[in-house]
């Protein structure tokens, strides 16, 4: 039976940089990654749209806590040893220097999430890791001073330590043998989805975004401000995502089938609206209403709200009826979507749940239940309002152990 100094679980974000680091901390550990597909770092290649969204330019750590859904408490006590600042100077000491976009997401310059997938192989390839494909792990059974561990394909390892950095899954059967540890689990459900309109009345729009509008869940406390997408399914874009992150658990409750009201111009009131609308009305009174957008709408979304409206092509701002007015109120303010569903991309599935965190260490990232058994990312019930926040997170979590394995070699 070949054994480790420490054998990861996955080979995933949080899979290898928990590898890289404890090789990088304690020369000569052998170290073995052990991925169950056929494809190594598969989140980071698709995030961002291919580009990678490594994290989020938010250098106070008890401020880049408040964007986890699920871990906030914990994450703040981890970020005090390694946050988004450790991140960007880690890549920077490697030749890969990240840029912040206009919503603070943070990507290589290269824009291109092979530049971080080639950073990570290579800093395996040069730290010596081993490295296993279509090794899914079936068991951890402790032998003494050592762990067992077992894989589908019924080959037998004998590890030092092991890190869990599984990530999430859908299917609630992937967690089985860690539950056979006695671990407990936080049923997985979906994170970071899209809204399916039931309705489709806005289809024809696909492609056409608002910057700074409003999204809000009817009958719940939920709402989040920022870009809108029209998709050919419904609703999309930053703020439909963190939405869905935040209302995660209440969406699962009501089997995805729920109404929200969309604030196209952002937070503004009904009274403020009307102030405005009577404004132009008086000062630009001979002018047609449909083909004069306002509040910087694009000019189709404006027409559809026009019409919704019951605002004929001909009419002018003069001959606006109070009805009409309402109306347009009504649909720029609370425009209504009734949502049947989300859109869920396989590559990107992000959950809402995992590992207890009650039973994992948080200085030490060490599971309570058996000794030398770490938890780093995505496996735990830990999640961010977007991809770089999840990204961040197992950053951290497996810094964190990969410090705490070193120590204990």
């Amino acid at each position: 039976m070949v054994k480790y100094d420490l054998i990861v679980v996955g080979g995933g974000a949080a899979g290898f940089f928990g590898a890289i680091q404890a090789a990088s901390m304690k020369q000569g550990l052998r170290i073995l990654i052990l991925e169950k597909t056929s494809k190594l770092l598969s989140k980071v290649r698709v995030s961002g749209g291919g580009r990678c969204n490594v994290t989020y330019n938010c250098f106070n750590y008890s401020q880049l806590a408040h964007h986890y859904p699920r871990g906030e408490k914990a994450l703040k006590s981890l970020f005090k040893t390694f946050a988004a600042k450790e991140v960007v100077e880690w890549f920077q000491s490697r030749g890969i220097n990240l840029k912040t976009e206009s919503d603070g997401r943070m990507f290589p310059v290269s824009d291109r999430s092979e530049t971080i997938i080639g950073c990570f192989l290579s800093e395996a390839e040069q730290l010596r890791i081993t490295i296993e494909m279509n090794s899914a792990v079936t068991s951890i059974i402790k032998k003494g001073e050592q762990l067992s561990v077992t894989t589908s394909t019924e080959k037998k390892y004998l590890a030092t330590s092991v890190l869990i950095a599984m990530g999430g899954h859908a299917n609630i059967g992937a967690y089985q043998w860690l539950v056979e540890m006695g671990h407990s689990l936080k049923k997985p459900i979906p994170s970071l989805f899209t809204f399916n309109d039931s309705r489709k009345g806005f289809t024809d729009l696909m492609g056409i975004s608002v910057p700074n509008a409003t999204v809000r869940i009817t009958g719940a406390k939920f709402s989040e401000q920022g870009p809108v997408l029209i998709t050919h399914w419904g609703l999309s874009g930053p703020c439909v995502i963190k939405l869905s992150a935040w209302a995660a658990e209440y969406l699962h409750g009501a089997n995805y089938q729920f109404t929200v009201m969309v604030n196209w111009i952002g937070k503004t009131g009904e009274e403020e609206l009307r102030a405005t609308l009577m404004s132009f009305k008086g000062e630009k009174g001979k002018l047609k209403i449909i083909s004069n957008p306002m509040f910087n709408l694009p000019g189709r979304l404006w027409q559809r709200l026009c019409t919704l409206s019951e605002i004929e092509d001909s009419k002018i701002w003069n001959e606006l009826s109070l009805r009409s007015m309402n109306k347009l109120i009504e649909n720029l303010i609370r425009c209504p979507f009734e949502i049947k569903g989300k859109t869920t991309f396989k590559e990107e599935f992000v959950t809402c749940g995992g590992i207890n965190l009650m039973e994992v260490d948080l200085e030490t990232m060490e599971s309570k239940i058996i000794r030398n058994v770490y938890f780093a990312g995505e496996v735990l019930d830990i999640d961010g309002e977007t991809g770089g926040f999840n990204f961040q997170a197992a950053w951290t979590t497996a810094f964190i152990a990969a410090k705490s394995i070193t120590k204990q070699q």
